[in-house]
């Protein structure tokens, strides 16, 4: 998701039509691809057929033009209002921060807004960097956060017009380069939103903030800025670690070896990348993603989202109470301004499941305990989903309430666990209210 969403603002922003091959096809992606439409792209989205929520999409990049740009200036009762144009970014992250950035290279106004987890999220390093470079950035509710109205590098309308909207004049002619600094304490999405349209922008980006965390996913973002086609072509998206890391902690729960490991199940988990795509290995030399290492980094007894993993820290915390000995989780503070509030949830949950949990400010000590099934609540938060239903597969009686979440980064996750090696895990999944087992299609998140 974090690559296709990257990768679909660089082709838009390419002097030419570019080919994305292997994208996630997901609710994130599926809102960015929406949100470029409605601002004029050319679009084509083609099935994989080797891969059931990948699709190749063809995007007709214009150098960074933007051909929908509102409709500029109306007046409204004696004074001239914006009429903009509205995009709605769901509660994907990487299309409100990175658009919100991109619009800025457009010749009016837009309206950004989410749903209400979104327009809790952060924004205010990324709003303040856009003012810094001159563009006017209007929070409707004055905390800089979502909705909020994007002015444009120019409006339509006259120059007398533009100023009395606020509009910077530095913005109208080709300026010399502009700069600003954004910190990437709070979410490296800001400096990564930033550092795409700096190039087409004549942006300077200074990134600040000793943030060991986040380093790993803006060296992602100019990592793919240096190899993305700018003038047209084809670019493979790599597959995601982070939800490689729920099939990773499902082999060391259920190592090949294990006398608990039922032997009609026993070959599944040999060979990791069985269901991955025969590059995957190849994908996994470029270290791009800070998730790669799950499988190194699970067996600490002490381990830090800022310094080993990213998000799929939340899947070494699900399986910890399952472990030998008592696990550290440090540096949790970014889980709290996601999807939900993640540390509270995980606590929440695995604590009704039987296990000893404690939080201490932004750390998460687990310690070895006999688990129990419970009724999961998501809290609409994918990974909460997944993480559990991975413990599911050890636990018996785990329920997943609304496990169609998923869809926001893995839509066919418990097709996944289903199918038969080499495509899955070989799991079976009951309809928690009559215990049907479930079908093919209806595992599918929609």
């Amino acid at each position: 998701k974090s690559i296709t969403n990257r990768a679909l603002i660089l082709a838009a922003l390419a002097d030419g039509e570019v080919t994305l091959t292997g994208a996630l096809w997901s609710e994130d992606t599926q809102i960015m691809v929406e949100c470029l439409q409605k601002l004029g792209f050319e679009i084509r989205v083609k099935n994989d057929p080797e891969e059931f929520c990948n699709r190749t999409i063809t995007v007709k990049g214009l150098g960074g033009k933007i051909p929908n740009s509102g409709t500029g200036i109306l007046p409204v009762n004696d004074r001239l209002e914006a009429c903009p144009t509205e995009l709605f970014v769901g509660n994907a992250g990487t299309a409100a921060r990175f658009l919100s950035a991109f619009v800025c290279l457009g010749n009016g106004v837009y309206r950004l807004a989410g749903i209400l987890r979104m327009n809790e999220r952060p924004q205010a390093a990324l709003f303040s960097a856009l003012r810094e470079l001159g563009y006017r950035v209007e929070s409707e509710n004055g905390n800089d956060k979502l909705p909020v109205k994007i002015f444009g590098g120019r409006s339509r309308g006259d120059e007398t017009q533009i100023k009395k909207m606020g509009i910077d004049q530095r913005l109208l002619t080709s300026s010399p380069t502009k700069k600003c600094r954004v910190s990437i304490e709070e979410s490296s999405q800001f400096a990564s939103a930033l550092l795409l349209c700096a190039k087409i922008g004549n942006w300077k980006v200074e990134v600040v903030g000793e943030n060991a965390e986040e380093s790993p996913y803006v060296a992602m973002t100019l990592k793919l800025i240096e190899t993305f086609p700018k003038n047209g072509g084809t670019f493979q998206i790599e597959p995601d670690a982070s939800s490689k890391s729920y099939f990773d902690a499902a082999k060391r729960l259920f190592p090949y070896s294990s006398e608990d490991m039922p032997e009609d199940r026993a070959a599944i988990l040999r060979n990791p990348f069985d269901f991955l795509p025969e590059n995957y290995l190849e994908n996994l030399k470029q270290r791009l993603q800070v998730d790669d290492w799950f499988r190194h980094w699970i067996k600490l007894r002490k381990i830090s989202r800022l310094e080993h993993l990213g998000d799929s820290i939340m899947t070494a915390i699900v399986i910890a109470p399952l472990d030998s000995e008592e696990k550290q989780f440090t540096d949790l503070g970014r889980l709290r301004v996601q999807e939900t509030e993640r540390v509270v949830a995980l606590r929440t949950e695995l604590t009704k499941c039987g296990a000893k949990v404690v939080e201490e400010g932004d750390t998460l000590t687990v310690w070895p305990s006999p688990l129990h099934g419970a009724e999961i609540e998501t809290y609409n938060d994918h990974r909460m989903a997944m993480c559990f239903a991975i413990l599911g597969l050890k636990v018996p009686g785990i329920k997943i309430i609304n496990p169609a979440c998923v869809k926001k980064t893995f839509p066919n996750f418990f097709q996944k666990l289903a199918a038969q090696p080499p495509k899955g895990l070989g799991a079976t999944i009951l309809d928690a209210k009559n215990g049907r087992k479930l079908t093919h299609q209806e595992l599918f998140a929609e």
